[in-house]
């Protein structure tokens, strides 16, 4: 599968996903405004560290393994090690939401009333710990048509759902729809996952190996690092808007960081499908350069462009995904999206730190550069009002790019 078959098919998911994502997010902005927009963004983040916690972190390292090993009996390894590892992370993450309900739903929400969503959360949670290992062996195996079209259920399946509970429960409704969509989508893939030729019950049912636990421990460190630091640095960075400005700004914030993970989504979600599993398998440092430079002749072009067309056309961007009362969003585009170019820039060289198992310097960079980006954010804030986060952004990953740089020279040439 070539980078531009898998880009083709990711386009197709994620076309998907973004046109169910625009039509949630007009209903949400049209129900809850740019506050309650940016109380489903507190939830987003808490939920990001969460699920990661929930599996062991060890996503990226199933996909590696599953690629770069090449018999069954190796896999098997990986297979039942992880199931294992996310069956107990997830229940320790189900009695951690149960206890701490309401203490979580005043310090992340700042309403008690919401506690029964962290506990809902708690039950299901462990339902997506288990689809994301599924996922994870399907992208690592590289079967990317079922891939894709799990991945396109799961938007219409969102779709209607959420649509459905935000008319009908408003704020509440969003944030049990967040709380459950992808738990309930494990049922969808297992039931495409059991037709492949490397699933059978018994290679889930091997325990723990040691081997396999030492391997996936490595990117456990990677992903719970970047687990904990950049939803976090966005959790503290919103809040700080939100009791320093106001939550309607944070609202225009979330909504900023919406559009850029919308329009990028084509591309980062080829970055994950593609890349990962093709860097892992791949050891000669000449073929390494020639992939990258592969990556930065098809996918930068391709940023720049929508970069430039969500900028010329932000004023219908607004209209379209949310309502007029978002309409001081329109100061925040331009640096917004300059930042966005050179954050995929870094990330094409970024994501040999996990294809390589980096892990020692992909955990300073990611702690390095979420406190950074804190940092920046309040002092440029103070400086220039709401329109400085997106100053900081833009300058935190320009430095992340050099860094990024350095690196690939030293390692890789």
């Amino acid at each position: 599968m070539t980078l531009i078959k898998t880009s083709v098919l990711s386009f197709i998911a994620t076309v998907f996903k973004v046109i169910t994502a625009f039509v949630i997010n007009k209903i949400l902005s049209m129900y809850v405004g740019p506050s309650g927009l940016a109380v489903v963004g507190q939830l987003q983040n808490f939920m990001s560290i969460m699920t990661t916690f929930s599996n062991g972190a060890i996503t990226q390292g199933i996909v590696k393994y599953t690629a770069e090993y090449q018999t069954i009996e190796q896999r098997q390894k990986i297979f039942s090690t992880s199931i294992i590892i996310s069956l107990a992370c997830s229940l320790i993450i189900s009695i951690f939401l149960f206890g701490f309900s309401k203490y979580l739903s005043e310090l992340i929400l700042k309403d008690v009333q919401y506690s029964s969503v962290f506990i809902v959360f708690g039950l299901t949670i462990f339902l997506f710990a288990l689809n994301t290992v599924l996922m994870s062996i399907l992208n690592g195996q590289i079967e990317i048509k079922k891939y894709v079209f799990v991945n396109i259920i799961s938007s219409m399946f969102s779709l209607f759902f959420t649509s459905f509970l935000i008319i009908q429960l408003n704020l509440m409704g969003a944030l049990y729809a967040l709380v459950v969509n992808q738990s309930v989508i494990f049922f969808v893939t297992l039931g495409f996952v059991v037709k492949s030729s490397w699933f059978k019950l018994e290679y889930f049912k091997q325990g723990v190996d040691k081997e396999s636990l030492v391997k996936l421990g490595k990117y456990s460190a990677m992903a719970l690092t970047s687990a904990m630091t950049v939803p976090l640095s966005h959790l503290i960075v919103r809040n700080y808007i939100g009791e320093n400005l106001s939550w309607d700004d944070a609202g225009y914030w979330q909504g900023i960081w919406y559009i850029s993970t919308m329009y990028l989504m084509i591309v980062t979600t080829s970055l994950s499908v593609y890349y990962l599993p093709r860097l892992s398998e791949i050891q000669d440092n000449k073929e390494i350069r020639r992939e990258i430079l592969n990556g930065y002749k098809i996918i930068l072009p391709i940023v720049i462009v929508l970069a430039l067309g969500i900028y010329l056309f932000r004023e219908i961007a607004i209209e379209i995904a949310f309502t007029e009362k978002f309409m001081p969003m329109m100061e925040l585009f331009a640096w917004q999206l300059i930042g966005d170019v050179i954050k995929i820039a870094s990330w094409l060289l970024g994501y040999l730190m996990l294809a390589k198992a980096m892990t020692r310097i992909f955990i300073y960079t990611e702690i390095l550069f979420s406190v950074l980006f804190v940092i920046l954010s309040i002092t440029f804030i103070e400086m220039f009002g709401l329109i400085g986060t997106t100053y900081a952004f833009s300058l935190n990953y320009f430095l992340y790019l050099i860094m990024m740089i350095c690196i690939f020279r030293k390692r890789f040439e």
